[in-house]
């Protein structure tokens, strides 16, 4: 039986592209202050590969966790994450046509206590605060794309 802090979410998202555009665009973890930013506060990409965030949603609260990459294919990569929220994210691209069918799922346990022990109560809140935050990704990747067409174009 899961832990009322666990949380199991899996994202789609479809952008014009290619896999190649939108993998360059995800594989930058620091570039996420830049165009996810209504999200990631603060990004640093350590010597050794372990990407420190601090992060946040809708609701009045921040998060500090990290990742590591485990695997990575010209189409997705896998990431390890521990601090406030600990598991597992897979990020999947596939082409279509001229567009990018990209799939995140994201199984992790809340760990900052304020998720920790609210979730038994407030978890239907907590993932809505999720959704929120992965449809201003969709939304910042779209602009993302456009913004670097739009300097090839120059």
């Amino acid at each position: 039986m899961a832990a009322t802090n666990d949380y199991v979410f899996v994202t789609h998202w479809r952008v014009e592209g290619t896999v190649r555009e939108v993998m360059a665009i995800l594989d930058d973890a620091e570039g996420l202050v830049r165009w996810w930013p209504d999200v990631y506060l603060d990004v640093h990409k350590q010597a050794n590969g372990v990407v420190d965030l601090y992060t946040k949603g809708w609701l009045p609260y921040r998060l500090r966790w990290h990742f590591r990459v485990t695997s990575h294919t010209a189409n997705g990569f896998s990431l390890e994450a521990w601090g406030d929220l600990v598991g597992r994210g897979e990020w999947t691209l596939t082409q279509i046509a001229d567009e990018v069918d990209v799939v995140y799922d994201w199984r992790v346990r809340a760990d900052k206590p304020l998720l920790r022990y609210g979730s038994f109560l407030l978890k239907p809140i907590f993932a809505a605060n999720h959704r929120w935050a992965m449809a201003r990704g969709e939304e910042s990747l779209r602009r993302e794309l456009q913004r670097r067409r739009s300097l090839i174009k120059t």
